[in-house]
């Protein structure tokens, strides 16, 4: 990885020479939309001022493998595509603050942080709250299980009915799952308590994304596993998930730049998979050509249609 950042670092200034140039075309600008390095009444936009400071600040949940910390350092699969991305925008410096999941979207409406770095799902009533970027990141669902799937859990039609506890982390997209379909939940704020949940008996199955329980289950001792991933369908809909970096609605600058240089990794797999498969990722998560976040914040897309367009497996 550090090839990666070093690179990132030698574009970083020839980046940043081109953005402050362009800043100061702008200013001299005899109208300004806030579009390039102003807010319309003469200030420095975020974007310009992220570049002028060199960092940015990123909520993130502390989930292996996307956004956690090891041994005191930030990292992480949509860490380290940030570090990429950002070092192209002339950001060099990625820090983070860690908060609950269902603080993420608050957190950065407020401006406690300037973006969100959690490979957060794509939905409808998120897209109302703040701006996703490009779907850069494919999920399906697992379960974590007692080793042997004592329950035989397959699918996510095989937790219906109530006859299975199913853990689920508040906010996340399997909590969504779960309140639509007729399926025994709980709630818990983050993987240890779901792994804590199922080894102790409180619940037979934990949902999550297959990816987040592959990395969970090879990390602990405890006597459990983690099902083939699937992708789940709900009430008759498959389930795309993708995930993305979130910013604030109208922060349409920074979202454009991240967005333009994001499409140079989703045009080219090998380049994508350089970053995210030493994070357990692999072509399987690489987002089909084709698919946008604003087809996915569309409350009246229908995904069936979107996922046979798409040539999706379900």
């Amino acid at each position: 990885m550090q090839s990666i950042r070093t690179t990132n670092r030698r574009r970083a200034l020839a980046a940043a020479g081109s953005v402050l140039a362009l800043t100061a075309l702008a200013a001299c600008s005899s109208t300004d939309d806030g579009g390039s390095g102003s807010d319309g009444d003469g200030d420095m936009s975020h974007l310009a001022s992220l570049q002028d400071a060199g960092s940015i600040n990123v909520g993130f949940f502390g989930e292996v493998p996307y956004s956690y910390e090891e041994d005191g350092e930030l990292t992480g699969a949509t860490i380290e595509l940030g570090r990429a991305i950002y070092g192209e925008l002339g950001i060099d410096e990625v820090t983070g603050t860690q908060v609950e999941w269902n603080a993420l979207i608050p957190g950065v409406q407020a401006e406690r942080f300037d973006a969100v770095s959690a490979g957060m799902s794509i939905l409808p009533d998120r897209c109302e709250q703040a701006a996703f970027a490009e779907p850069t990141i494919m999920y399906t669902t697992a379960f974590l299980v007692p080793e042997g799937n004592p329950q035989g859990l397959t699918d996510w039609q095989s937790v219906e009915g109530g006859d299975v506890k199913v853990a689920v982390t508040q906010g996340a997209i399997e909590a969504g799952y779960a309140e639509d379909t007729d399926v025994d939940s709980m709630e818990v704020p983050d993987r240890q308590a779901g792994l804590d949940a199922v080894v102790s008996g409180r619940a037979d199955a934990y949902a999550l994304t297959g990816i987040s329980l592959r990395a969970l289950a090879d990390s602990t001792d405890e006597a459990v596993e983690a099902t083939d991933a699937f992708v789940a369908t709900i009430n008759g809909e498959p389930q795309i998930g993708a995930g993305a970096e979130v910013f604030r609605q109208g922060d349409t600058e920074l979202l454009d730049a991240y967005n333009e240089q994001l499409a140079t990794y989703l045009g080219d797999e090998d380049k994508w998979l350089e970053v995210m498969e030493p994070f357990g990722f692999s072509a399987a998560e690489f987002p089909p050509e084709g698919l946008t976040a604003e087809q996915l914040c569309d409350p009246d897309q229908d995904l069936s249609d979107l996922a046979d367009e798409l040539g999706m497996d379900y």
